[in-house]
């Protein structure tokens, strides 16, 4: 299991690890049992399906290979954004406008749903309304205008443009041209979000179980079978929400998907604490920030006034050398005054990707009571919980949205599996030089 080897290295250095406090560990899944729904996965897009699942009425059982939140739920950027991972042109190209414009709704839906369940459930995970998206050059800039105007006009969301001018009151940076700000995303820390929705699951009644990887899974008539290391759980139906480490734990499980996402390895470094004033001097809105290249950078301050920077990518799988200065030298090309500041925390892991970055959802082809959620392609913190309700809309009866969304098509990344990585980099390799350009 490579993947999960490389993450369980690089997250024993997270910030997320060191200040989320972790409740009671659940146990292993042992001997037979039944469940209306099985949800393969701890992170938000299982447990968010699980919690609604339960209200619902469903017997809920939740098993996770390793521990909740082990995967990139647990240690992403924190930003939650509107739209998708994917430019809306994508969805209209396949859906039409008319359903574009549903996907659009459905992602601001996702940042209403994320802000009610911290409400509801009172999980403490340092929420914090705005985001910035800053062009790194003029006609990047032109480019943000332009897609912002279209937004508006076409989609009814509105966006504060910064002008040129106007940079220097937003960020305290020479590296950005223009932007654009949305006070309706925002930011939080992960880890605490999703220990808090593991919280609400568990007192709703969900059954959680740890360490408890799905070895095998046998569909049948009325439902299937999940076979793990110390027993079987039989459901009526089921979910798939393991992504990237779906592949890596049990390739076997649902073959067909595995070609259409692509693991790549993000990195974020945590500044030590700065204070108040020099922490809200570098970002006066303390908002979620991401520049617009293709190969973005994506930051944000703490609420123990830390800068949280990420900004390095690895589509061969392979860690950067000494990451904690590299993530630091990329720090400082947005924030030379920072030089003197040192990083104290540096980690990373893997997402899934698509070819399209659209979200992959659906049904196996074989087992229409098997469910899947792959393919967030590193925007999923508010689209994961979205996702669940609409599993479990689909679940009981109302799969309208769900099948929405899984008539999205994905194509296979080209290569096969011998190939497809080298043909992956050289492709970023591409758009790397293109931000170079500028």
């Amino acid at each position: 299991m490579p993947w999960l080897d490389t993450d369980r290295a690089l997250t024993r250095n997270s910030y997320y690890a060191a200040t989320a406090a972790r409740g009671a560990a659940h146990p292993p899944l042992s001997g037979s049992a039944t469940c209306d729904v099985a949800v393969v996965g701890g992170g938000l897009a299982g447990l968010s399906a699980a919690l609604d699942l339960k209200a619902r009425g469903f017997d809920v059982a939740l098993l996770e290979a390793r521990e909740i939140g082990f995967g990139a739920s647990g240690r992403n950027g924190g930003q939650a954004i509107h739209g998708l991972a994917c430019d809306q042109d994508v969805i209209e190209a396949q859906l039409g406008l008319d359903e574009a414009r549903r996907v659009w709704a459905m992602s601001i839906e996702a940042l209403d749903l994320l802000r009610a369940r911290i409400s509801d459930h009172r999980i403490a995970c340092d929420w914090r309304d705005g985001y910035l998206g800053l062009a790194t050059s003029a006609r990047k800039g032109r480019a943000l205008a332009g897609w912002a105007d279209r937004i508006e006009a076409v989609y009814g969301y509105p966006l504060t443009r910064i002008t040129p001018a106007e940079v220097p009151d937003w960020i305290a940076s020479e590296r950005f041209h223009s932007g654009v700000h949305d006070p309706q995303s925002g930011h939080l820390h992960p880890l605490k979000y999703t220990y808090g929705l593991a919280e609400a699951a568990q007192r709703a009644g969900v059954r959680l179980h740890e360490g408890t990887p799905v070895l095998g899974l046998q569909t049948h008539r009325d439902g299937a079978v999940l076979r793990t290391p110390q027993g079987d759980l039989q459901a009526r139906q089921v979910l798939l929400a393991g992504n990237v480490y779906l592949q890596d734990i049990a390739p076997g499980l649902a073959p067909e998907l595995g070609p259409r996402i692509m693991p790549v390895g993000t990195y974020i470094a945590c500044s030590e604490p700065l204070g108040e004033a020099r922490a809200t001097a570098l970002v006066p809105s303390r908002s979620a920030v991401c520049d617009t290249d293709f190969v973005l950078d994506y930051f944000r301050t703490t609420a123990d006034h830390r800068v949280l920077y990420g900004g390095r990518v690895s589509y061969s799988t392979m860690t950067p050398a000494d990451l904690p200065e590299s993530m630091r030298q990329r720090m400082l090309t947005t924030f030379p005054q920072l030089a003197g500041v040192k990083v104290d925390y540096a980690w990373g892991g893997f997402v899934d990707i698509t070819m399209n970055r659209a979200p992959d959802f659906g049904r196996l082809a074989a087992a229409p009571q098997v469910y899947y959620l792959q393919g967030f392609s590193g925007h999923g913190l508010a689209l994961t919980g979205l996702a669940g309700r609409l599993v479990s809309e689909a679940m009981a009866g109302d799969a309208g949205r769900f099948d929405l969304l899984g008539r999205l098509k994905h194509r296979p990344f080209p290569g096969g599996r011998a190939l497809r990585t080298p043909a992956l980099v050289l492709g970023m390799a591409w758009y790397r030089l293109r931000d170079l350009i500028g």
